[in-house]
C-alpha cells in the first residue's frame, strides 16, 4: 500500500495532529460515497439487513481488540459510552483518577458526586496509583491509557499485575489516544471495561466508537432495572439490558460501518507493521526532543511513552511550525505534536528543522 497516497491531506500538510483527529483514508472515503450513493437510491430498502450488517461490525471490533462480540456495543463516542456507564453504577462506589486525566474521564464521576481520590501524574504513575490504592481502596480505577496532554501512556503490565492483586476492584479505561496504534488483547489485559472513540488512531472519522466488558461487569450495572420486563417488539425481541442502556435508538451505518472498514486498513497495513513504526518514531522523537530540552521531566524519566508529545514553545516557534504547514496543536504550556503510521522520519526531521532555526 502506497501510505502517502491513501491520505490526501499529506500533499498539503506535515500531520502531526492524529491526538486532535485521525485523517481519512482515500479508500474509506470511497466506500462512504458508494454507502451513501445506495442509501440515496433504495431509499428505506437500505436499512433491511442493518442489523446484520451492525451485528458484522460488532463481530470485527470484537475480533480486532480479542473481546466477546456479545459483550462488544457500538456507540457514538467514548465520553456517551461513559456516561452511560457511570449512570449504571450505585452511588456508593468510589473512584481513583488521575489528576489532569481527560475532562471526559474525570467531570463526569466529579459531577455525579461519587467520592474520589487523585494520582498524580508524573513519571511515577503507575507507583503514585498503587499506593493511593493501598490507602484508599476504592472500588473503581478510571484511566485513560494515554494522556492527552503529555502522552504518558500507563504501562499495559502494571494493569495486568493489578488487577491480579486486587481481583475486586473494576479497572476502566478510555483508549482513545491508545486504540490503532499496537496489538491488544482485551481478555488478556487486566481491563474491565475498555471505552473508545474511533475518530483518532482508529482513523475511523466521528461518530462512532465501542465498548468492551469483561462478563463480571455485568452484576455491577443497572441491577435496578433488572425487575422490567425487556421489550417484547419484534425488532427488540433479541436485545439484553446492556444493549438497550447502550445502543438506545438505530445506529447510524455509515460511522460504523467505516469504522469497519477502518479495521480493515489497519490490519491490512499488519498491527506489527503499525506498533514497529510507532515506536521506532517515537523513541527517535523522545531523544531528538530530550537533546534539545524540550521535555518534561515526567517524561523524560519514563522508560516507555506513546508517540504524542507536548514540547516546550513559545509563539515565535509556534508561528514557525505553521509556516512550515505542520499540523499540531497547542496544549497547556506547550505544543502537542503526534506521530501515526503515515508519519516518517522526514517529518520530524522537518519539525527539528523548524526548531532548530535561530
Amino acid at each position: 500500500m502506497d501510505i502517502s497516497a491513501q491520505f490526501p491531506v499529506l500533499e498539503r500538510y506535515t500531520y502531526l495532529n492524529t491526538a486532535s483527529s485521525g485523517i481519512l483514508s482515500q479508500s474509506i472515503q470511497e466506500w462512504r460515497r458508494a454507502h451513501d450513493e445506495d442509501f440515496m437510491r433504495r431509499g428505506s430498502e437500505f436499512r433491511l439487513q442493518q442489523a446484520d450488517f451492525l451485528q458484522d461490525v460488532r463481530q470485527q471490533v470484537s475480533r480486532f481488540f480479542k473481546g466477546k462480540v456479545e459483550n462488544t456495543f457500538l456507540v457514538q463516542n467514548f465520553s456517551i459510552a461513559f456516561n452511560i456507564f457511570l449512570d449504571g453504577l450505585s452511588n456508593d462506589h468510589t473512584f481513583l483518577l488521575i489528576n489532569s486525566d481527560y475532562p471526559s474521564v474525570n467531570y463526569p464521576v466529579e459531577s455525579r458526586g461519587f467520592s474520589c481520590e487523585y494520582a498524580e501524574l508524573n513519571e511515577d504513575l503507575e507507583q503514585n496509583i498503587l499506593a493511593k490504592i493501598k490507602v484508599f481502596k476504592p472500588s473503581v480505577l478510571a484511566i485513560s491509557l494515554v494522556q492527552y496532554i503529555s502522552g504518558i501512556k500507563i504501562d499495559l503490565n502494571f494493569v495486568k499485575r493489578l488487577k491480579a492483586e486486587y481481583p475486586n476492584m473494576l479497572i476502566v479505561a478510555d483508549g482513545t489516544q491508545f486504540c490503532g496504534t499496537e496489538n491488544f488483547n482485551f481478555q488478556e489485559s487486566g481491563l474491565d471495561v475498555l471505552i473508545s472513540s474511533g475518530y483518532k488512531w482508529m482513523l475511523a472519522g466521528y461518530g462512532n466508537g465501542f465498548v468492551l466488558i469483561k462478563e463480571e461487569v455485568y452484576k455491577y450495572l443497572y441491577q435496578d432495572r433488572l425487575h422490567y420486563t425487556l421489550p417484547k417488539e419484534p425488532f427488540l425481541k433479541d436485545r439484553k439490558l446492556l444493549s438497550l442502556c447502550f445502543e438506545p435508538g438505530h445506529l447510524d451505518t455509515l460511522n460504523f460501518g467505516t469504522l469497519k472498514q477502518s479495521i480493515s486498513l489497519l490490519e491490512g497495513l499488519g498491527l506489527d507493521f503499525i506498533e514497529k513504526r510507532l515506536h521506532t518514531l517515537a523513541e527517535t522523537a523522545k531523544n531528538a526532543f530530550m537533546d534539545r530540552g524540550l521535555l518534561s521531566r515526567s517524561v523524560t524519566e519514563r522508560t516507555s511513552h506513546s508517540t504524542i508529545f507536548n514540547i516546550s514553545t513559545n509563539i515565535e516557534l509556534t508561528k514557525r511550525i505553521n509556516d512550515a504547514k505542520i499540523l499540531a496543536l497547542p496544549r497547556s504550556e506547550g505544543l502537542r505534536v503526534a506521530f501515526h503510521f503515515y508519519n516518517n522520519e522526514k517529518d520530524l526531521a522537518l519539525l527539528l528543522k523548524v526548531i532548530d532555526e535561530n
